[in-house]
């Protein structure tokens, strides 16, 4: 008989399922019927032909990622119900490991299997549709390097803390192991913030400092009006493997560091740079990254909690198809299984995150005015074809900015 756990993941599977297939095929209709017109506030800036680019890459994304949602469902299924889990675990079980290396072993090589069965997405995405839209400019290659460097980054960084995770789940199974677990977890974060800009992000990019002149003193000088500190200004070699545009904060305390990728800066003007950076700013000045990871570090004890009353029921192991019990296949279903059941936690971060992008577009007029975000990001929107007209129903559920229309209007208002 099907037991009550089964019974909630398959719901939670189909109508998660559905409703993502509902709204991707609804912004893909929506996307479509207003391909053939560039909206008025956008008119003087996308030509027809950049709109029509934006539509067609925008529903391409769409096909692959409708296409992944069955096969995303697919694969969950089969390594649960299907018995995918528990032959690995069988496997290792097998081998002469001390149990809580086993386990730790079961837990990286499972993970990594599931990344490699991911695989021919990141390939068809990369190779396939940015190429088509000409954004893609990395090599077969360097995409074969940067995959092997990811691994080796992932066996470093995650076989150590898999097994002081499977080590502090083992000896304290009876008492608040969710709690240090979580302590542990927040401090491995903290750490790989802290280090990231300096020594993990270099492993993928270069990193230069940003060349003295009028960009560079604008920059210094909104640093200085808006009381912001960092370790240097620096430029990503983005344009080696994409087209798109970006900047952003990484870092902490004394380590935070402003990148730009280099396709910015080339294509806007140094008082766009100014405006977008002021942006970025003012997610800064309200907090924004702080309080985002309070909220994360606070839903996942709350996850880890209970996990800690999950782990003591025989059911939650038998109902999605493990038959033996473990810290590491209790950690492993907790990653892969237990974050569908709460699906609905997304469209509830999404909607705060578009409040935010409000308060920071707010900074950044008040710094810079709001002229120059406008410009900038009209260029934006089109050079990275980003869809104009995305469905409001989608959008809602999903995007963590608000719609460019939307967003354009509210600038438009702080101008006035």
């Amino acid at each position: 008989m099907t037991n009550w756990i089964t019974s909630i993941f398959l719901f939670a599977l189909i109508l998660n399922l559905l409703i993502e297939l509902w709204l991707n095929i609804k912004n893909q209709f929506h996307i479509g019927i207003n391909r053939e017109k560039v909206p008025a506030d956008f008119s003087s800036v996308v030509k027809l032909e950049d709109h029509q680019k934006a539509a067609d890459y925008s529903r391409a994304k769409l096909q692959l990622a409708r296409l992944g949602l069955f096969y995303d469902a697919a694969i969950l299924l089969f390594m649960t119900l299907g018995g995918g889990f528990q032959d690995i675990y069988t496997l290792w079980a097998n081998s002469s490991l001390d149990p809580i290396w086993r386990d730790v072993a079961f837990l990286v090589s499972t993970l990594w299997f599931l990344s490699v069965l991911h695989l021919p997405f990141t390939i068809m995405s990369t190779f396939k549709i940015e190429a088509q839209f000409g954004f893609n400019r990395t090599t077969p290659g360097k995409f074969i390097s940067d995959l092997f460097k990811q691994w080796a980054l992932g066996l470093a960084l995650g076989l150590p803390l898999a097994w002081v995770f499977v080590s502090v789940m083992s000896t304290f199974i009876n008492d608040l192991w969710w709690l240090y677990t979580w302590l542990i977890w927040m401090g491995f974060q903290l750490v790989l913030m802290w280090a990231y800009p300096k020594w993990i992000a270099p492993i993928f990019n270069k990193f230069t400092p940003l060349e003295d002149g009028e960009m560079k003193q604008r920059i210094e000088a909104l640093l200085a009006r808006t009381g912001f500190e960092s370790n240097g200004v620096f430029v990503m070699d983005g344009s080696s493997r994409s087209g798109h545009g970006n900047a952003y904060f990484t870092g902490f305390g004394k380590n935070k560091r402003i990148v730009f990728f280099d396709t910015l800066l080339e294509k806007l003007s140094p008082d766009e740079v100014e405006a977008v950076l002021a942006h970025e700013l003012g997610h800064f000045k309200h907090g924004h990254i702080k309080k985002r990871m309070l909220e994360m570090s606070l839903m996942t004890l709350a996850a880890l909690a209970l996990l800690g009353w999950l782990i003591q029921q025989p059911v939650f192991y038998s109902g999605l198809g493990m038959s033996e019990q473990s810290p590491a296949i209790a950690l492993l279903l907790f990653m892969t299984v237990v974050p569908l059941l709460f699906f609905f936690i997304g469209p509830i971060m999404a909607i705060k995150s578009r409040k935010h992008e409000f308060e920071a577009d707010a900074f950044a007029a008040e710094h810079v005015g709001s002229e120059h975000l406008i410009s900038a990001l009209l260029k934006l929107y089109r050079d990275n074809a980003s869809t104009l007209t995305p469905d409001p129903a989608y959008s809602a559920y999903h995007d963590s900015h608000p719609p460019a229309k939307i967003r354009i209007d509210h600038l438009k208002q702080l101008a006035k």
